[in-house]
């Protein structure tokens, strides 16, 4: 049994006896909670509140007009044939009446009506013509890897006892374990996303998000989502452009607002932006969806969009480059330390080349006196763990030699949190968190077990279940 399935039955034996601490941690936003359905990760398959059996045939595509948010959907009731139209996602059930969309034309070929509150009363969701919307209710505590975090700092638990005593090398089995669990549940999301939306435009929505950091990682998924890769290629000079303008950022036509070394840059965004500005303009992003504070400057998310509007110009060169990663000179598939793919993928990110952005940290600064790299070591460290390693392992590939090796860049709030829970004051506490796998077998733990108990560890099973590790 692989270390991956015995964590999965750790998880399955265990009942934790309190309700969860902190979750649902929040109510996504509107914004959010089409991201995640667009993504997939409510799933495909739902129960309508008339008990009629729903499947997701097609998710369909970003509406940049008035009407429901995605156009050109499909959904299957009762097993029934596929039936074409729109979905319409709000918060509430009571959005399709106060939201006026019982009487809107635009909502005419709504087929599917999704919310997360449900009110007292009944509602029915009909359009104008009288015909009956189904209406799913969709659960956001089901949701994987919010897209920001609130969680308190702990202090340390009574699983760190345990775990004081136990080998180094049980120590390491256990975080091997929750790691390579945690690396199959992003391996899952990520085929789900490739069954939903296709390999390219899957690994585009991933490295858009991995850019976008934890606090702008929602926008930068709906950038992605409403500007596909596909159309991006199809107007490579003009992607840029359209890139800063759905994101809200060529809001200002006036030049005098920018330094002198800035204005030529953003004339000509502007200029390849405006065409298209109009029939996307229900795509741009309000500025309130943007998280700018606490942000380095060179982690500003205008740099990040250029670097994702460079790897876009380069796909051909980025899928040789992941190519070259896997299967190096071999002839047949072929994954392992040797292979070095950290510094195959690297040397890609390493290439990337901005005339502008290589030496400017936002649209309004001006020049650097250093050049910059467009894509640094901490964030490429992060897209090979939580972005390119997962890929590689949809597509069954032994990665976990590899992956095991990756060294820790940097740590976080939930990292620190979860090692003092853990470890507490342990000497080996540091040592153990040399590697991304071990952090992130860390914070599977945490997550499965401290955010999910309500005694204050009184009643939690994993320090008993550590004992028993072999």
């Amino acid at each position: 049994m692989s270390l991956a399935n015995r964590y999965a039955d750790l998880l399955d034996t265990i009942r934790i006896r309190e309700r969860a601490l902190f979750f649902p941690l929040r109510i996504p936003n509107e914004l959010e909670l089409q991201a995640r359905w667009f993504a997939g990760d409510f799933g495909k398959h739902f129960v309508s509140l008339a008990g009629d059996k729903i499947d997701i045939v097609q998710f369909g595509t970003w509406n940049r007009e008035a009407g429901p948010d995605f156009r050109d959907a499909a959904i299957r009731i009762n097993g029934s044939d596929p039936i074409r139209g729109c979905i319409e996602l709000d918060v509430s059930d009571r959005s399709w009446e106060t939201h006026g969309h019982a009487t809107n034309p635009a909502f005419e070929e709504t087929v599917l009506h999704v919310f997360i509150e449900r009110s007292n009363r009944e509602f029915f969701t009909r359009t104008r013509s009288n015909r009956n919307v189904s209406q799913v209710c969709i659960d956001p505590t089901v949701l994987p890897d919010a897209f920001s975090e609130n969680v308190p700092l702990a202090r340390p638990g009574r699983c760190q006892a345990p775990l004081k005593d136990l080998p180094e090398e049980r120590v390491r089995s256990v975080l091997d374990a929750a790691a390579q669990f945690r690396l199959q549940q992003k391996c899952a999301r990520i085929r789900n996303k490739i069954d939903n939306h296709g390999r390219d435009e899957a690994l585009f929505q991933e490295l858009a998000a991995a850019l976008g950091y934890k606090e702008n990682k929602l926008p930068f998924t709906l950038i992605a989502q409403r500007l596909p890769l596909n159309l991006l290629r199809e107007k490579p000079d003009e992607s840029e452009a359209l890139l800063f303008g759905v994101a809200g950022f060529l809001e200002t036509p006036d030049l005098d607002v920018y330094k002198r070394s800035t204005r030529e840059y953003v004339r000509q965004l502007w200029d390849r932006w405006w065409p298209h500005r109009d029939a996307m303009q229900r795509m741009i992003l309000p500025a309130k969806v943007w998280r700018m504070s606490g942000t380095r400057p060179v982690n500003h998310p205008q740099r990040r969009l250029a670097g994702l509007a460079m790897i876009a110009r380069e796909w051909p060169s980025f899928r040789r480059c992941l190519s070259k990663a896997v299967h190096g000179d071999q002839p047949s598939p072929s994954f392992g330390v040797a292979s070095t793919p950290t510094a195959t993928v690297a040397d890609f990110f390493n290439h990337l080349e901005h005339p502008f952005w290589n030496f400017h940290y936002t649209l309004t600064s001006g020049a650097a006196s250093r050049k910059m790299a467009l894509i640094g070591e901490s964030r490429i460290a992060e897209i090979l763990a939580n972005v390119l390693f997962p890929f590689w392992l949809a597509d069954d590939l032994e990665i976990w030699p590899a992956y095991a090796q990756l060294p820790a860049r940097l740590s976080n709030r939930r990292l620190e949190t979860g090692a003092t829970r853990l470890f507490g004051n342990d000497s080996r506490r540091k040592q153990f968190l040399e590697t991304v796998a071990h952090q992130q077998g860390l914070l599977q733990i945490y997550e499965d077990f401290c955010m999910q108990d309500n005694s204050d560890c009184a009643q939690c099973p994993f320090p008993e279940q550590m004992a028993k590790w072999t």
